[in-house]
């Protein structure tokens, strides 16, 4: 029971191990030793130690890849010098209680119960033992050998397996038979339990459902990444019948068509034998073999037109289902809209456009000085007209001075002058030339 992989348990590579595995014996002797009745005791070496051993189990879970283990195999698996670690059953009770670890049994407990109608008996029968004796409390199991389940790699590889049959041809119809998800998946589960353990898995996420039709398991997959299965249904279970039929209708014509080729030959060997009369039957046999090919050549057509018609139908119903859900989004977002409030909207919308062109019109046509823009045109083409008028008339200027002017009178010309009017006249001047205020200064003083 205590080999959960199906392969002994095999001690943990040195590169899985910490550094002071090897190197650091009163460590490992720490480590190796049982935990105390009670954290609070010491709480910083619990830790410590807790630490330790968690982060080693998970690890050595994701390396083998294996998502079923027990207390004995990491027993066994953890050996060193011929001792074994004290302390792993309350390192695996922490890890459930974490919810990193569960239970095999409690695991298919929690699936729905459809899983007994295709579950095998050493898989379902023991683990529902144990779990009944567990619930009334009279549990039988051995610590060491409860199998079990690591959490999120279990998660992974069912994630895994459901990326497998999306990518593959299988895909192209959700039905799909047990035996060829198992070859499929025949890469990720490395024994028949784990594949069943996903499959349980996929079926508690609703990804799969599982029925038994006529002894044989067919396993039906949600289409979809994030999309929920629907029930087994009869449509379903006819569509599979007719793959199945497609199927062996195929191998048939292969089967026949290599005996058709075989009596070619063996017709063509007896000719040359001179076996006449053999080859003669040879031949008969052949175009016998042949007749049952174009009958099941037909047959094939018949079921493979079928099979195109109902993926035909499915692919309208899928269109048609979309365009009923766009129409009711498009109902819904129409609802409060009307062709009367949206030709009212549109006039509110004019109008308002109306008013502010009038106003940035309005207010674009003021200038600084107040002159509206058609006062200013006017003055502009006045200013123009004055122009044209000033550019034809000449103006009217004084005419130059033809007199030469004589040159000025000296102040020694002027005091002569004074002096001829003094000595003629006897007294006051009586005409003084107009001179500087120099000559008059002069005259005031001699008077």
């Amino acid at each position: 029971m205590c080999s959960p992989g199906g392969a002994p348990p095999a001690p943990a590579p040195a590169g899985d191990l910490p550094p002071e595995w090897d190197t650091d014996d009163e460590r490992m002797a720490f480590l190796f030793s049982a935990f105390k009745q009670s954290r609070e005791v010491n709480s910083t070496e619990w830790d410590s130690k807790m630490a330790f051993w968690v982060g080693l189990v998970l690890a050595r879970g994701r390396r083998r890849g294996a998502v079923r283990t027990c207390l004995r195999e990491l027993q066994n698996g953890f050996e060193r010098r011929g001792s074994v670690p004290l302390g792993l059953g309350t390192v695996l009770r922490e890890l459930l209680r974490r919810g990193k670890l569960q239970r095999e049994s409690d695991f298919m407990a929690s699936v729905d119960s459809s899983w007994i109608s295709w579950g095998v008996g050493v898989f379902i029968l023991k683990p529902l033992k144990w779990t009944l004796s567990s619930v009334l409390g009279d549990s039988k199991i051995p610590e060491e050998e409860e199998v079990l389940i690591y959490v999120e790699l279990l998660q992974e590889k069912a994630e895994e397996v459901y990326r497998l049959y999306q990518n593959s041809v299988l895909s192209s119809h959700p039905v799909v038979a047990l035996s060829e998800l198992q070859s499929l998946c025949a890469s990720v589960c490395p024994d028949e339990r784990t594949f069943y353990l996903l499959l349980l898995q996929l079926q508690k996420e609703k990804r799969v459902t599982i029925l038994e039709q006529n002894g044989e398991k067919i396993v039906k997959f949600a289409r979809g990444l994030h999309a929920k299965v629907s029930p087994m249904n009869d449509v379903d279970i006819g569509v599979y019948q007719l793959m199945q039929s497609e199927q062996l209708l195929s191998q048939k014509v292969e089967s026949l068509s290599q005996e058709a080729e075989k009596c070619k030959e063996d017709a063509r060997s007896a000719c040359r034998a001179g076996k006449k009369q053999l080859a003669l039957r040879c031949l008969k046999s052949k175009r016998r073999t042949e007749r049952r090919i174009e009958e099941l050549h037909s047959k094939l057509d018949a079921v493979q037109g079928i099979l195109d018609r109902i993926y035909a139908s499915q692919t309208d119903q899928m269109v048609f289902n979309a365009y009923q859900a766009g129409v009711g989004a498009l109902k819904l977002s129409m609802k409060d809209v009307t062709v009367e409030r949206a030709e009212n909207l549109v006039d509110q919308i004019q109008e308002l456009c109306d008013t502010q062109d009038e106003v940035a019109q309005t207010l674009a046509g003021v200038g600084i000085n107040g002159l509206a823009e058609t006062d200013t045109e006017e003055l502009e083409k006045e200013l123009d007209s004055l122009l044209q008028d000033s550019t034809k008339e000449p103006v009217d200027l004084p005419p130059v001075p033809q007199k030469v002017l004589s040159p000025p009178v000296s102040d020694a010309e002027l005091e002569a002058e004074l002096e001829k009017l003094t000595v003629c006249d006897g007294g006051v001047a009586q005409k003084a030339p107009s001179a500087s205020s120099e000559p008059k200064t002069a005259l005031g003083l001699s008077l």
